[in-house]
């Protein structure tokens, strides 16, 4: 067993809650700006001091249409300024805000509003009120379901302006820091999911560290466009800690427009999952390839990369310096001008990154700092520092976070960044958190002696051969997941003879490889699981994997499926991860056929 404790770095005042910062910066810095959204195609500032006022206006509008102290408020939308105001006007009535994604099916919905008992439930637009409508009457708490694309925030602001301010008062004067704020549902890859009860000290603990603890990222002048969804921890923490801190935060809630917006707000940094990392890299890669300017493009690839591993080994040397020049001019400048042209910095949580990928963007000039957490801690529990990042690792623990690695291998997690239980779920409860204090994450992983954190899989995925072998499929798949054309990869062989993967194709990668491969223009991925060019390609990111294990832990059959993983088929949660036991489910014969069709 090995532990380690950061020392803390900020305390949470027994009677703090989330709305504090509304009120003490709109009297610190009434007219800096703080939110920022779209209206046709240009971006709009609210000022900190308008912030307030409209958070103040809607608490009012929720009190009068019947929202009390501990009353639950749901939220059902994409990600846009009014979903902020919607959380913190909630906050400001002492009610509690229930988020939901607005990717979840009907039954989804119908879960989420049974369990949690929300009364008021605010959807984005009509066809998401349609879906709610299905399920209503299941949902006997709910009253009233209001839309913002019919004027929710208009309409709440006017009922509310008959409403005593002292009510607001009186609302808020039973909340201290252990008072419940959000429940927050667990994407469920294998179950029902589980409402996290998270508290206004758990949020407020994990905001004023980061904002603490990353200076660099987190400037005075910094600002950031948050496109990830808002019912997820990891871009709800971030909202926290920007109206916390007074930061700029801009919203877009298409991100089929994400890199106009970008261009447009040029944030200081951003907030992503390693999946957008990803696409972007693989974009630029393939159109380089494509334009005929693929050997520039690896070169430059390859610099980058030995640029970023020199800063960790001496630095770079006059050579090296001089080529990362030219490749500067040439490559790197636009890549940084596509994710904004300002931006230095990212964060990024949600999966492993990949050290080659790390790399390649600390190479270009943009540090992607990763982190490390669940819902149940409130986002990040460990994060690298921009001056301080470890490649292959989620950094060390937050200030004032233990981390403990339990004999066999688990992550285990204790601090004031833990959710408090499961919503009505006691046996879940007792089975995560120990006697300790202790948050059993399900995660396996290892310490540095330092405390730098490296997670290796998780207990539920890994997998045991026929043999015996133990294989965590995550390092494996990820390195499959850094070729340009696999959007997805799978490893399969629990109680099998060896270990196998399923592989779907990135769509728009596969179009730009088809022209190149000179594949028929009407040919779609369906049509070429087998063709030996594209097996080839497949068999060369395989092949990159199995270089980094024995023989028994590599894989030794794939298949390529016929269609990507998505949020909307079921196989993918809203926050990207594969549903493992669906898949299996879904694709049973191709599973079968990896063990008995010889020809594979």
């Amino acid at each position: 067993m090995r532990e380690f404790t950061s020392a803390p770095l900020v305390t949470i005042a027994d009677s703090a809650t989330l709305t504090d910062a509304v009120f003490r910066n709109a009297d610190l810095t009434p007219d800096k700006t703080l939110l920022r959204y779209k209206v046709g195609d240009a971006y709009v500032g609210m000022s900190v001091v308008e912030f307030r006022d409209a958070v103040v206006a809607l608490a009012r509008g929720l009190v009068a249409r019947g929202v009390r102290p501990g009353g639950r408020v749901g939220i059902l939308s994409r990600t846009r300024y009014e979903w902020t105001l919607l959380d913190f006007a909630t906050w400001a009535a002492g009610a509690v805000t229930v988020p939901i994604y607005e990717t979840s099916s009907p039954a989804q919905i119908e879960w989420i509003l049974r369990d949690s008992a929300i009364e008021l439930l605010v959807v984005e637009d009509a066809e998401l009120a349609e879906r709610v409508a299905q399920v209503r009457a299941q949902a006997p708490a709910l009253r009233e379901v209001l839309v913002i694309d019919d004027g929710a925030v208009a309409t709440l602001t006017a009922a509310g302006t008959d409403v005593d301010p002292e009510r607001l008062t009186e609302a808020h004067a039973g909340l201290n820091a252990d008072s419940l704020a959000t429940i927050i549902y667990t994407s469920g890859t294998t179950a029902q999911p589980k409402g996290c009860e998270i508290t206004h000290r758990a949020l407020l603990f994990v905001a004023e560290v980061c904002v603490a603890m990353l200076p660099r990222i987190f400037a005075p002048d910094s600002s950031t466009l948050l496109f990830l969804p808002l019912a997820h921890v990891f871009a709800r923490m971030l909202q926290v800690g920007a109206v916390l801190g007074g930061k700029d935060l801009a919203f877009t809630p298409d991100t089929r427009t994400l890199l106009a917006d970008l261009a447009l707000t040029r944030p200081s940094f951003v907030l992503a999952v390693p999946r957008v990392f990803e696409k972007v890299y693989a974009g630029a890669r393939n159109k380089a390839h494509a334009d005929g300017r693929g050997r520039i493009f690896d070169a430059a690839e390859a610099t980058a990369i030995a640029y970023s591993e020199a800063l960790d080994d001496g630095g770079p040397g006059l050579v090296l310096r001089l080529r990362h020049r030219v490749f500067d001019a040439l490559v790197y400048g636009k890549l940084r001008a596509a994710l904004g042209g300002h931006a230095r910095y990212a964060i990024s949580g949600g999966a492993p990154l990949g050290v080659r990928l790390g790399h390649f963007f600390r190479g270009i000039g943009f540090t992607v700092v990763e982190g490390y957490g669940l819902t149940e801690t409130t986002a990040p529990a460990t994060a690298n520092r921009p001056e301080t990042v470890r490649m292959g690792t989620v950094g060390q623990p937050l200030p004032g976070v233990t981390v403990r690695i339990a004999d066999d291998g688990e992550i285990l997690i204790r601090g004031p960044l833990l959710f408090r239980a499961y919503h009505n779920n006691e046996t879940a409860t007792k089975e995560a958190l120990d006697a300790e204090g202790f948050l059993h994450t399900g995660d396996l992983g290892g310490l540095d002696d330092d405390g730098f954190l490296r997670v290796t899989g998780r207990k539920k995925e890994l997998l045991v051969t026929a043999g015996g072998k133990n294989v965590a499929p995550a390092p494996l798949e990820h390195i499959i997941q850094s070729n340009p054309l696999v959007s997805q990869a799978m490893l399969v062989g629990d109680g099998k003879p060896f270990i196998a993967a399923l592989i779907t194709i990135d769509p728009e990668a596969f179009e730009r490889w088809r022209a190149g491969a000179g594949k028929p223009a009407s040919a779609d991925v369906a049509d070429l699981v087998d063709d030996p060019d594209l097996r080839a390609e497949i068999q060369r990111a395989v092949d990159a994997a199995n270089a980094t294990v024995s023989r028994a832990e590599g894989i030794r059959k794939f298949v390529i499926l016929p269609q990507d993983f998505t949020v909307e088929g079921g196989e993918l949660t809203p926050s990207l991860k594969v549903r493992r036991s669906l898949v299996l489910d879904r694709f049973a014969p191709a599973v079968q056929g990896l063990y008995t069709d010889d020809r594979r």
